[in-house]
């Protein structure tokens, strides 16, 4: 994930939609109940926690999968391995 992305997301004053989640009884006594030995406030910042760790993983795996689906393109175009790795040691240092 890009930084300029995380500082966003990191920005307490985000703007915030409601949304109606249906989720079994059990489910939203439990996550009451570890809700602040997790240090969260209340059940709802902890589900959003969840999301937003869930999201990210899923994100960064597409963005992983478009980044090799790129480099094997190049590769099938016909340049060279050497090429590709000196791009790749530049933009990871």
């Amino acid at each position: 994930m890009k930084i300029e992305t995380l500082k966003q997301r990191l920005k307490k004053e985000r703007p915030m939609k409601s949304v109606t989640l249906r989720i079994p009884e059990d489910v939203v006594e439990e996550l009451k109940a570890i809700a602040p030995l997790l240090g969260f406030s209340g059940y709802q910042p902890l589900i959003r926690a969840y999301i937003g760790q869930g999201l990210r993983q899923d994100l960064e795996k597409l963005e992983q999968n478009n980044f090799l689906e790129l480099i094997d393109s190049l590769k099938r175009q016909g340049v060279e391995e050497k090429v590709i790795n000196n791009a790749l040691a530049e933009i990871t240092t």
